[in-house]
C-alpha cells in the first residue's frame, strides 16, 4: 500500500459545531474593528438567547461580579502586552436568572498583523459552577478539619517515600519544642527526638502502614531540646499516591497531661488516700508477685491489728485517730524502707519483709515500738495504743495470697486473744480445728441455721456449800464442725467479732437460752443464765427490742438472764456500755463484769456501772496456790465485791484444793466459783431442777 494522504483539517463551523455540543462559550475579538463575536452556546450558559444582548467587547466585562472584574482585565491585558503566554482566569458572570456562575476563561491571541500587534484574539469560557461549588464545601471542610485539630491539639504532618522529607504543621513542630511556623523539616528529625528507651519500638510500629498499609498508633516519649520529656502519641496511614511510592499521612498529639492524669488516678487507686501506703487490693497484688518468688527470696508477713484504735475515735474523735493511723504508717516506712507496707483498712496494717532484711521476732518488736511511739494519744486516759501482731513465714511458691493474709490473721487475733500488745508466730499458735477464721466464720453462718451451734452449760455454786446448786449457769457456746468435731469457743469467737458476726451469734444464743427457760415450767429452782456480750452487741440500738420480743415469743422472764460484760468490750464503746446496763437492771436482769482485774480500767467501772456481780479473771486464781501476788489481788477483790454487796465468782478453779485458799482469804456466803465441767444445757438444767417437760 501506498502512503495514505493526512487528514483534512476540520472546517471553521465543524470547530463551532464541536464547541456548541461541549457547551463551551466561544468568543472571538476582532482588536482592529473591537467587535466581539459571542457564540450561541456562550448565551445559552447565561439563560439568554443567541442576540438578545449586544455583541460588543465589553459585554463579558459588564456582566462580570464586580469583586473578579479587575484580575479578568488584568489577565488580558498582562497576555496583549506579552507579559504571559496566554489569557486564563476564573471570574463569576451573572446569569439572566439573577445567580452568578463560575467561568473558567482561556484563550490568546491568534492574529498579529505586520508589525507584530495582536488583531485577533478567541476563547472559550466553561461553566465551572459546580466544580466551584464542590472546591468550596471541601475548603470549608478543610477548614473545620482545621479548626477541629487546633481545637484538639493535634498537629499534622506527612512524610514522602521517594524523597524522605517530612512537612510538619505549625503545632506539630510546637509540640517538639520548634519554632512556630509550618514546612519541611530535615531528615531524621522526628528520630532525633525519640527516647532512647522507646526509640526501637516507636519507629518500628511508625513504619508498619508502609508494608501493612493498615493503619498505626504509636505512643512514645521525646526529649525536646531543653531536656523535658513529653509524652506523644501519633496515627499514621499509608496513602497512596499515583507516579509515587507513597506517602505516609498521620497526626501528633501531645498526652504528657493524661498519661500524668492516668498515673495519678492509678496511684490513687493503689493508695490509702490517708496514709500514702499501699491499699489491701494493690497489696495483693504486691504480694502476689513476691509469692512468686519465695522459693528463692522467703519473706515474713506481719498482720498488724491496732488494740484500743476505736476507744480512741470514740473518747478524743476521729481526727485523733487520723493522726494516730498516718504517724505509725510514717514509723513503718522508716522502720523498713525495704518492706512491702500497707493499710488494710480501719486499724489493721500489714507488713511483707524479706527474711534477709530482719529476724522474725526483731522486725515484730519494732514494729510493736512504732506503734507504742504514739504515746500523747491515750484512751480514755488509760491505754495507750498498741498491737496485736501476727507473723506468718512465706517459704512457698505455691501459696496462695488470701491465705497468707489469712494466716498472719489468725496469728494476729491469736495474739490479740493472748492478752493484746503483743506477736505471735504462725506455727505458734494451737492448731484447733485446722481453719481459718475466714473458713470459721462461713461454717458459723450455716451452723446457726443447721443447729450446729450448740448451748452448754457451767454451774456456778456457793463456797460455804460447794454440793449445793445455786441454780447459776454461765451459758457457753460450741460449734459443731460438719464432721462432729466440736471447735473450741477461742477459735471461732474471735473470728466472729473480726468478721462482724458477734452481734448474730449473741442473738442466736440469748434466743436458744430464752426457749430453754420458757420451755421449763414456772417453780422449783430459780434458774439464771449468765450470756457474754460482745462489744458489736452491745452497740446495737435494737437489742433490747430483740430480747423482748425473744421472752414475749418463749413465754420466758427477763429475770432469768444475767448479761455478762468484759472490760474490753465496754472499753470499745463506754457510753453504749452504760446504757445497756442501766437498761438491762431497768428490764429486771442482772449485769455482771467479767474478766475482772484483767484490765487497767476495771475498779473505775464498778464506779459507773450498776453491776450486781462481777467475775474474777481466772488468771488470779488458777496460780493462786503459789502466787502470793494473786492471793493479794483475790483478796481486795473480794473485800471490794463484799463491801458493795456485789456477788463475787471465782472462776478456772482445777483444783478443790483451792476452795481452802479461797475460804481463807475471808470469801463469804454469797460469793461463788465455777468449778464443775460445762455440759450441755439442757441436760445441766434436768440435772438442777428436775422439772417434768411441759
Amino acid at each position: 500500500m501506498g502512503k495514505q494522504p493526512p487528514p483534512e483539517a476540520p472546517k471553521e463551523d465543524v470547530w463551532r459545531h464541536a464547541i456548541d455540543r461541549a457547551k463551551l462559550g466561544l468568543w472571538d475579538w476582532d482588536l482592529r474593528t473591537d467587535h466581539c463575536y459571542y457564540s450561541a452556546s456562550w448565551f445559552e450558559m447565561l439563560g439568554y438567547a443567541e442576540g438578545e444582548l449586544a455583541q460588543t467587547s465589553d459585554l463579558w466585562l459588564n456582566l462580570t461580579h464586580p469583586d473578579d472584574r479587575e484580575r479578568a482585565i488584568r489577565s488580558g491585558e498582562g497576555h496583549l502586552s506579552g507579559a504571559i503566554s496566554s489569557i486564563e482566569t476564573e471570574l463569576r458572570l451573572r446569569h439572566k436568572g439573577g445567580s452568578w456562575i463560575w467561568v473558567l476563561d482561556r484563550g490568546g491571541v491568534i492574529e498579529w498583523d505586520s508589525e507584530g500587534r495582536p488583531v485577533r484574539a478567541v476563547g472559550v469560557q466553561t461553566d465551572i459552577t459546580r466544580q466551584k461549588k464542590i472546591e468550596g464545601e471541601l475548603a470549608q471542610a478543610n477548614e473545620q478539619n482545621r479548626l477541629a485539630l487546633e481545637a484538639s491539639g493535634l498537629g499534622s504532618w506527612h512524610f514522602d517515600v521517594d524523597t524522605q522529607l517530612s512537612f510538619w504543621d505549625t503545632r506539630t513542630r510546637e509540640i517538639f519544642g520548634l519554632e512556630p511556623g509550618a514546612g519541611v523539616v530535615p531528615q531524621g528529625t522526628w528520630q532525633s527526638f525519640l527516647h532512647p528507651e522507646d526509640k526501637q519500638r516507636a519507629e518500628r510500629e511508625h513504619n508498619l502502614p508502609l508494608t501493612t498499609h493498615l493503619p498505626s498508633k504509636v505512643s512514645y516519649r521525646i526529649i525536646r531540646r531543653d531536656g523535658t520529656v513529653r509524652h506523644v502519641e501519633t496515627l499514621c496511614i499509608f496513602l497512596e499516591v499515583s507516579g509515587t511510592s507513597g506517602r505516609l499521612v498521620g497526626t501528633t498529639r501531645d498526652t504528657t497531661d493524661e498519661v500524668e492524669e492516668q498515673r495519678k488516678l492509678a496511684l490513687a487507686a493503689s493508695q490509702d488516700s490517708l496514709t500514702g501506703l499501699l491499699n489491701r487490693s494493690a497489696f495483693g497484688v504486691e504480694l502476689a508477685k513476691k509469692i512468686s518468688c519465695a522459693a528463692s527470696e522467703p519473706f515474713a508477713l506481719y498482720y498488724i491489728d491496732l488494740d484500743y484504735f476505736k476507744a480512741l475515735n470514740d473518747s478524743q474523735g476521729h481526727a485523733a485517730g487520723d493522726a494516730a493511723l498516718k504517724q505509725i504508717a510514717a514509723s513503718f516506712r522508716e522502720a523498713f524502707p525495704k518492706a512491702l507496707l500497707a493499710r488494710l483498712g480501719g486499724d489493721e496494717f500489714a507488713v511483707a519483709l524479706a527474711l534477709s532484711d530482719a529476724e522474725p521476732s526483731s522486725a515484730a518488736d519494732t514494729i510493736l515500738g512504732a506503734v507504742r511511739q504514739v504515746k500523747q494519744l491515750e484512751v480514755g486516759g488509760h491505754h495507750p495504743l498498741g498491737a496485736s501482731i501476727g507473723v506468718a513465714v512465706i517459704v512457698s511458691e505455691e501459696t496462695e495470697p488470701a491465705d497468707a493474709l489469712a494466716r498472719a490473721d489468725d496469728a494476729s487475733y491469736a495474739a490479740k486473744s493472748g492478752g493484746r500488745n503483743r506477736w505471735m508466730l504462725e506455727r505458734d499458735i494451737s492448731q484447733g480445728s485446722g481453719l481459718t477464721a475466714g473458713r470459721l466464720v462461713a461454717n458459723l453462718a450455716t451452723a446457726m441455721d443447721e443447729g450446729r451451734v450448740q448451748l452448754f452449760g457451767q454451774e456456778i455454786r456457793s463456797l460455804d456449800q460447794p454440793e449445793v446448786p445455786t441454780g447459776r449457769i454461765e451459758v457457753l457456746a460450741r460449734l459443731v464442725s460438719q464432721a462432729g468435731k466440736l471447735i473450741s469457743p477461742a477459735e471461732f469467737i474471735p473470728a466472729a467479732e473480726r468478721f462482724g458476726m458477734a452481734a448474730v451469734l449473741d442473738r442466736h444464743i440469748i434466743r436458744k437460752a430464752l426457749k430453754q427457760i420458757g420451755d421449763r415450767p414456772q417453780g422449783g429452782l430459780e434458774i439464771t443464765l449468765g450470756i457474754n456480750l460482745s462489744a458489736h452487741t452491745l452497740s446495737d440500738p435494737l437489742l433490747w427490742e430483740f430480747v423482748e420480743l425473744s421472752a414475749g415469743e418463749f413465754g420466758a422472764s427477763l429475770r432469768h438472764l444475767v448479761f455478762e460484760i468484759t472490760e474490753t468490750a465496754a472499753l470499745t464503746n463506754v457510753e453504749a456500755a452504760e446504757r445497756f446496763v442501766r437498761k438491762a437492771r431497768d428490764k429486771g436482769c442482772r449485769v455482771s463484769l467479767d474478766d475482772f482485774g484483767a484490765g487497767m480500767s476495771s475498779f473505775s467501772y464498778l464506779r459507773r456501772f450498776p453491776v450486781d456481780s462481777i467475775k474474777i479473771d481466772g488468771s488470779f486464781i488458777e496460780n493462786i496456790a503459789t502466787s502470793p501476788f494473786d492471793r493479794e489481788v483475790v483478796r481486795s477483790m473480794c473485800g471490794i465485791g463484799k463491801s458493795l454487796g456485789l456477788v463475787v465468782v471465782a472462776e478456772r478453779i482445777e483444783y478443790l484444793e483451792t476452795l481452802p485458799i479461797l475460804t481463807g482469804l475471808g470469801v463469804s456466803l454469797g460469793q461463788g466459783f465455777a468449778l464443775h465441767r460445762p455440759e450441755p444445757l439442757d441436760q445441766l438444767l434436768d440435772r438442777i431442777s428436775p422439772c417434768p417437760r411441759r
